[in-house]
């Protein structure tokens, strides 16, 4: 019973230390990427992205391969997005200019690959494996 006892008392101090831990430290690395906004522009259509790196690590360079669907569901392009340097635990903004795209035919708008994911201690698969994607548009966005 004593034995019983003292292993019922290590259990629950463990489980009570354990849920001591901040959610932040249990939380898993990632790269958070919103489309946040698609407006016309002079050259065509403006991607607005806000960029979350928590990764733990500076990525001197984060580059994606996307793809842009039309409104009938086909692939009207592939380009690469340059976020270049995200430093770790900051938030960024960037904006792209996509020249003769319109933001009205955007349907979709797909992740097709990291193309560069640099940084000290970053394996190149971590910006895709820790990426978490959003939006705050009508295009739906995602991996």
């Amino acid at each position: 019973m004593k034995r019983l006892t003292a292993s019922f008392r290590l259990l629950t101090s463990t489980l009570a230390m354990s849920l001591a831990v901040p959610a932040w430290a249990q939380s898993a690395p990632a790269l958070s990427l919103e489309l946040n906004a698609a407006q016309p522009s002079e050259k065509g259509c403006r991607l607005t992205f806000v960029v979350n790196n928590a990764l733990g690590a500076d990525l001197s360079k984060a580059a994606f391969e996307i793809a842009l669907f039309n409104q009938a569901g086909v692939v009207d392009r592939l380009t690469v997005l340059d976020f270049k340097d995200l430093p770790a635990g900051k938030t960024k903004v960037t904006r792209f200019d996509l020249t003769g795209a319109d933001c009205g035919k955007l349907s979709r708008v797909l992740i097709n690959s990291a193309t560069e994911c640099a940084g000290t201690g970053v394996e190149p698969a971590a910006c895709m494996r820790a990426l978490k994607t959003s939006t705050k548009t009508a295009i739906a966005f995602g991996v």
